[in-house]
């Protein structure tokens, strides 16, 4: 991996606190057009690891659930990294979009 998943322009930021957000989070990434984005989604969670990890496999699951529902590409991208001392970030991004910034 030659860049750091910071580096990837983000067009929206979501914090998730408990894993009840995530659905409407998911929603309104498919209703924004995922694959029409000119940057990348970003999800700040928790540093609980066992939290953190519910929240990431729901809010993909959450997001292919949507993509599929919607009728649109479903070939998405993502990184998790450190953001500060008391988050995890996700970075979720379609394939196409991180290929047309240069990546």
């Amino acid at each position: 991996m030659e860049f750091h998943p910071s580096q990837i322009p983000v067009s929206k930021t979501f914090e998730i606190t408990d894993e009840y957000q995530v659905t409407d989070v998911a929603s309104e990434m498919v209703k924004l057009g995922f694959n029409v984005q000119s940057g990348a989604f970003r999800v700040l969670m928790t540093k609980d690891k066992k939290e953190a990890r519910k929240i990431g496999f729901t809010i993909m699951n959450e997001l292919n659930f949507g993509l599929r529902k919607t009728n649109q590409e479903r070939d998405v991208r993502y990184w998790i990294y450190i953001y500060d001392k008391e988050h995890y970030a996700m970075v979720l991004i379609s394939s196409k979009v991180f290929q047309e910034l240069g990546f």
